[in-house]
């Protein structure tokens, strides 16, 4: 049964009974699963109404809230339905998700193993806790949970396999090293591969075609199309495996990796920038990730906020944005004028790489550009959301990841606006730093 199908049927449940509560708390779940958050929650809080004493409703409620942002109602409802049912290991889970996204780490490890004190530890819980983990930099315990993710019902990646590298020498085998997530993850895990070459194997390297110049000095023995068969190979792993298997803490974290820039690249932003003007900073911007990433909608934001960066004298805006949120710029109607657009003259992250080395500093939000303005050992400022990447911590303006990386983070209140106040002071320090002015 489709959505359609099944919301017809709950409606017409409804109307021959309109005090039902499980047909309001299902209807409010095929709401949320369509993202239709305030109509999930009003029709969880209906079917409240009429049990007020339903765990299950007070649950499902709380996940609602959570996806629109309301995580101090979401608590409230998930310690509802825990007081109703505290030995539930489906509330314990749901009430550790609340709270990790709520950014109280410690609580989501604390009711985390209140639920495996209960029997239940399946692939979701133990992907919660990595992320907790990782978030607070226990790196030692995290990774190993990480490594759960390739067992969730959501994972499209290369599943479990008994030819897993365990990291150790490699002493003359086949090495797959396959790519999975996005292309930040690729730059970011890119790091480790001098450190695979030294295990002495042959390394079979899968990677995005946008990445087939910048990542060309890796040293890989052969690079790979992702989904394509590889070749005969004696041991496999995730890119994103490879910080646990090297045994990665926060003081073990390897430098990035040097990019390949071509000369071809370098000369088309050379000319695509033309000369510098004098006393002034070039800026770029990007204000979204992909839009296909699930969480884009929380780390993102809109062209809008970034054009006050335009009213600081002596900068001078670059878009480097790409894919669908680059028509705000056409339709904003100062492309060309106060931002220049640039986004239709990188065809990959080689030409996307040297139009960043033209540039004095990046400011956006998190995504892709950030992994790669970070390697290259420019200054980004990367305005980040109430809980970003887990790469970027928790607290502090700083991540070990990137050194060159200064962040600019939400608080609680998940508003945007201060943190675009606080960046727009300091971009006038930076410029009278600078340039004088």
């Amino acid at each position: 049964m489709d959505h359609a199908q099944a919301t017809t049927r709950l409606e017409a449940v409804l109307a021959a009974n309109p005090r039902d509560d499980g047909a309001w708390s299902m209807l409010g779940h095929l709401l949320r699963r369509a993202g239709k958050l305030d109509g999930a929650i009003a029709c969880h809080r209906r079917g409240l109404e009429f049990a007020p004493e339903n765990a299950s409703i007070w649950s499902n409620l709380g996940n609602a809230l959570v996806e629109a942002g309301r995580f101090d109602e979401a608590l409230a409802a998930h310690e509802e339905a825990l007081r109703l049912d505290p030995a539930a290991s489906t509330f314990l889970f749901n009430n550790a998700v609340a709270l990790r996204k709520a950014g109280r780490f410690r609580e989501t490890l604390a009711m985390i193993e209140r639920t495996v004190a209960g029997g239940t530890v399946t692939p979701e819980l133990r992907w919660e806790r990595a992320l907790a983990r990782l978030q607070i930099g226990d790196y030692v315990h995290g990774f190993t949970d990480y490594e759960a993710r390739r067992g969730l019902a959501t994972y499209h990646g290369r599943p479990p396999s008994e030819r897993a590298w365990n990291g150790g020498p490699l002493d003359g085998r086949t090495l797959f090293l396959f790519t999975e997530q996005g292309f930040g993850d690729a730059i970011l895990a890119a790091r480790y591969m001098p450190l695979v070459r030294e295990r002495g194997g042959r390394v079979l390297y899968e990677c995005h075609p946008e990445l087939h110049r910048v990542l060309s000095g890796l040293g890989a023995d052969a690079v790979l199309q992702p989904g394509s068969p590889p070749p005969a190979f004696d041991v496999e792993a995730s890119q994103m495996s490879l910080p646990g298997l090297f045994a990665t803490t926060l003081a073990s974290i390897p430098p990035p990796v040097p990019l390949t820039i071509p000369e071809s690249s370098r000369e088309k932003a050379a000319h695509r920038l033309g000369a510098r003007e004098p006393g002034t900073l070039r800026v770029g911007i990007v204000w979204s990730g992909r839009v296909t990433f699930a969480d884009n909608g929380r780390r993102a934001t809109s062209l809008r906020r970034f054009l006050r960066f335009a009213e600081v004298p002596g900068v001078r805006l670059y878009s480097l944005q790409k894919g669908p949120p680059e028509a705000e710029l056409a339709d904003s109607g100062v492309a060309g004028h106060l931002v220049t657009p640039l986004g239709p003259d990188l065809e990959d992250f080689a030409d996307t790489a040297a139009v960043l080395e033209q540039l004095d500093l990046v400011i956006m939000t998190d995504s892709s550009v950030a992994h790669l303005a970070g390697s290259l050992g420019k200054p980004v400022w990367n305005l980040v959301q109430h809980v970003p990447y887990w790469i970027y911590g928790f607290s502090g303006d700083r991540t070990p990841w990137y050194p060159t990386m200064r962040l600019f983070r939400q608080g609680p209140d998940q508003d945007w606006e201060p943190v675009f106040a606080r960046a727009a002071n300091a971009l006038r320090e930076e410029v009278r730093r600078t340039t004088g002015r």
